[in-house]
């Protein structure tokens, strides 16, 4: 399993507008520590912040973008990133945890379908409703070498496992979630050997563990701030690096940390609602890497 791609080059960006529902769907709350989603979330706001990612996406960063229609019945629909894992021209459509968020897929595996991906499904079959196979994208960090799949709240090992099975050409090592919800949720990756993580005691733990099971030595950029920690890195044209990440008016103490990625175009990147809510920039997004174009 000594596979590597070129990370960050990506040609689409599958998204899903935020719906009228916004903040009723229970997630991540209680676990994040958050009030309850109804007194705090800003609709509005939130769908300005929506809009100024999939506009960054698209103008700045020259992605062809895919715009899924809001969907009112499915409140965390928008929550794009759960509900694939997405490597090549393969898509692996998962098996989120909560009964009630399962029915997001529909929608991702006939766009992936329409881009021409091999879908592969993570269905009922992997186990039964009843303790069965559990799988969302927000747990799984694809390095271009390797997968790290979080094992949390939300994924479990045997979900792991169908990962593993789906995408055989790269090494995936399951890791404990030890400071957030999500293993998104304290790291993501700032470049093609850059790993961004938290600096809290529950990601380090986290990323001592990663450490110990792969061969390849990543540069680490730790931040203050667990919100910090989740970027979206794009290779643009001309090899130009792009890096999507939470304002400073969000993330103040993680400025300067970010700023020691050299020559990259930064582009600030609201998210707080979607934040209250336990997600983070890369939870409203699947990138794609395929020349075909999308009917």
């Amino acid at each position: 399993m000594a596979n590597v791609c070129t990370y960050g080059r990506f040609t689409h960006a599958i998204v899903r507008g935020v719906p009228t529902s916004f903040g009723r769907g229970g997630e991540d709350r209680a676990e994040e520590g958050a009030e309850p989603a109804a007194a705090t979330v800003d609709l509005a706001k939130a769908q300005r912040q929506f809009g100024v990612l999939t506009g960054a996406l698209r103008q700045k960063v020259g992605l062809q973008l895919i715009e899924i229609p809001p969907d009112p019945e499915l409140p965390d629909s928008w929550r794009v990133e759960d509900v694939a894992v997405i490597q090549g021209d393969t898509a692996l459509i998962t098996r989120p945890f909560r009964l009630q968020r399962r029915a997001e897929a529909e929608a991702v595996r006939r766009v992936v379908s329409e881009l021409s991906l091999t879908v592969v499904e993570m269905g009922a079959e992997e186990g039964g409703d009843s303790g069965g196979a559990t799988l969302e994208g927000s747990d799984v960090l694809f390095t271009g070498r390797e997968f790290f799949v979080g094992i949390s709240d939300h994924t479990n090992y045997r979900g792991a496992e169908v990962l593993a099975d789906t995408f055989r050409d790269f090494a995936v090592s399951t890791v404990p979630v030890c400071g957030g919800a999500r293993l998104k949720n304290i790291c993501s990756m700032g470049g093609p050997d850059t790993i961004v993580i938290s600096n809290s005691d529950g990601a380090k733990k986290t990323l001592r563990m990663m450490e110990q099971l792969t061969d390849h030595r990543y540069e680490v950029l730790a931040v203050p701030e667990d919100a910090a920690a989740n970027c979206i890195y794009v290779r643009g044209a001309n090899q130009r690096d792009f890096l999507l990440h939470r304002p400073a008016e969000e993330c103040p103490e993680s400025m300067e940390a970010l700023q020691k990625l050299q020559d990259y175009t930064f582009l600030p990147t609201a998210c707080s609602e979607a934040g209250k809510l336990g997600a983070n920039l890369s939870s409203l997004c699947l990138l794609v890497n395929r020349k075909h174009t999308y009917f």
